[in-house]
């Protein structure tokens, strides 16, 4: 049984398509960012960075202890080493597949959520950081709309590198047009259409059913970095 610490953004996202994905058992534990609930106690003994996703994998592959894992990226690769899926056996097609996986999480993920921040959230508009992450988001979409002319998916078939990398790609919040990148287009829309996908996202609806604006507390909690 997989104890999921999530909450419905691209990093939670990530990690129930993989869930889905899988087949695994799995439970959700709501972790309500604007409310603070990233501040528990309990939930920082195991996610110190007070960031979500997080999970306990109560039946880890040596039999021992729980085993607790934060961080995305960290998670959907203990995932995949654990079931043998979605990566690759052989030094090259791990790398492959690794390669993509921290550009996502050292490059999409970052830059875009700076996107999300300064053009949906921030309260001052500051035309210089909206132009700058506008422009960003637009190179990394065209880095992988490049990467993906001559491939179905990012690593040679269907792997983590894909699952953490579609949640993030939102053209309409992030100022881009999909017909710019007819590669990254085909390939999302094929992603969107697995059925392991729409369970996923309907998992998140279950959480939270309707994306409303993030209330002044919420912004100070979530931004401010501060307890509620």
């Amino acid at each position: 049984m997989i104890e999921l610490y999530y909450w419905p953004t691209p990093n939670g996202h990530k990690v129930t398509m993989f869930l889905e994905e899988a087949g695994l058992d799995y439970e959700i534990h709501p972790i309500n960012i604007g409310a603070g609930d990233q501040f528990r106690p309990e939930f920082l003994a195991f996610s110190p960075n007070n960031r979500m996703p997080a999970i306990i994998d109560t039946r880890p592959i040596d039999q021992q202890d729980p085993l607790a894992v934060f961080e995305s990226g960290a998670i959907l690769y203990y995932m995949a080493e654990k079931t043998g899926k979605f990566f690759h056996s052989d030094p090259r097609g791990k790398a492959d597949v690794m390669q993509w996986l921290m550009w996502q999480m050292g490059g999409l993920g970052p830059m875009l959520g700076q996107n999300h921040h300064f053009t949906r959230y921030a309260s001052e508009k500051i035309p210089y950081a909206i132009d700058r992450y506008v422009k960003e988001t637009a190179r990394l979409y065209g880095v992988l709309d490049r990467h993906l002319a001559d491939r179905e998916f990012v690593a040679g078939g269907y792997t983590i590198a894909d699952m953490a990398c579609y949640p993030w790609i939102l053209p309409e919040a992030q100022g881009q047009d999909m017909a710019d990148f007819p590669n990254l287009a085909r390939w999302h829309a094929a992603i969107a259409a697995r059925p392991a996908t729409a369970r996923a996202y309907a998992r998140g609806k279950e959480i939270r059913p309707e994306d409303t604006p993030l209330t002044d507390e919420q912004k100070r909690v979530l931004f401010g970095q501060s307890r509620p």
